[in-house]
């Protein structure tokens, strides 16, 4: 028998008692405090954020405007790391793998979050387990845009080129599984249509080979073949959106061009990894959300074609469920598969 503080006997059970309450007591604030530390104190050092295709497409355009303020507010910089390659894939399993600690942020798309679950045989990443989500940063319609030398002005003399030309012309995208890709497919299953399908390690590269007239036709996220429209570069025919797109009124949709029930849009969120905190990921998703309220921000995007979407945690995950399934459905229709 033992004798507590005061010289009272203690029975064997009152101390084990005793002694789990006081365990159970330290647990208690030591997650109490391993919390408070984790949110008062990040960051302490600079934070990589993944971005999984080239510089210069849309999702890299994105990533830089919000990695910039976000730098600012959190005092410490965000650093764009790209890693283009297999749809996104490659810079997916890469933040997939890194610490959930905060200091790793990624870029993910329509692609990487979920298409390629259904497009792919086998990813080397689970789009939900081995992610945090902190919010939707913006939604962007599809522009399905030509070289200027390609003899259409609109997707009904588009289908008929195709037709007239089998094999003659090509379309480009930032990789197989993103959301160019499925916008293309789908238009080929709707209209009968067979237009190859080149795939690129980014948007970028794909529009550069646009512009040269490498290939033909591009079904765009909006960020990244805009300024080109704008200069006259590019020749815009539609939007993939259910409506036109404020960035260019007077350019009408896939829908309303002759084939009716057609829509496709593009969204980018950010994610931490899995296993972050969630002090943390409340931290990122409270800054990313007054970013995304910046006058100068949504004139940037706006300037990209591009709409702010800021959201809580919860209602990205649910939104990606909903997206999984939806697009689960066009690539089976579509009859897209990627080894």
């Amino acid at each position: 028998m033992k004798s507590d503080s005061r010289g009272r006997t203690l029975h064997n059970g009152a101390r084990r008692r005793l002694l789990a309450a006081g365990v159970a007591l330290a647990a208690t604030f030591g997650g109490m405090t391993g919390a408070a530390y984790a949110q008062g104190n990040y960051p302490t050092k600079p934070i990589t954020l993944i971005v999984p295709f080239s510089a210069g497409g849309t999702t890299d355009i994105l990533a830089r405007i919000v990695g910039l303020q976000l730098g600012k507010a959190l005092g410490q910089p965000v650093v764009i790391d790209n890693r283009p390659g297999a749809g996104g894939n490659i810079g997916a399993s890469l933040a997939a793998k890194a610490p959930g600690d905060g200091y790793t942020l990624f870029m993910g798309t329509i692609g990487t979050h979920a298409i390629n679950q259904s497009l792919y045989s086998k990813l080397p990443f689970d789009p939900v387990k081995d992610f945090a989500p902190i919010t939707r940063v913006a939604m962007v319609p599809n522009i399905v845009v030509v070289n200027p030398k390609v003899p259409v002005n609109n997707v009904k003399e588009l289908i008929a080129y195709v037709k007239a030309n089998p094999d003659k012309l090509s379309y480009g995208s930032s990789g197989s599984g993103s959301s160019m890709h499925l916008s293309g497919e789908l238009f080929n299953s709707m209209t009968g249509l067979h237009i190859q399908h080149i795939p690129y390690k980014g948007s970028a590269p794909a529009v550069n080979d646009l512009l040269g007239n490498q290939i033909g036709l591009m079904f765009d996220n909006m960020p990244s073949s805009y300024p080109h429209v704008k200069a006259g570069k590019l020749r815009a025919i539609a939007v993939t959106s259910a409506k036109r797109s404020p960035a260019l009124p007077n350019v009408p949709t896939v829908a309303e061009s002759g084939v009716p029930g057609y829509e496709a849009t593009s969204w980018f969120a950010l994610y931490a990894t899995g296993g972050t905190p969630q002090p943390i990921v409340d931290r990122l998703n409270a800054e990313v959300v007054k970013i995304l309220a910046m006058p100068e921000v949504q004139k940037q995007m706006a300037d990209q074609g591009a709409e702010p979407h800021p959201e809580k945690p919860a209602q990205l995950a649910a939104f990606m469920k909903l997206e999984a399934a939806k697009w689960a459905k066009v690539v089976k229709a579509s009859g897209a598969t990627v080894d």
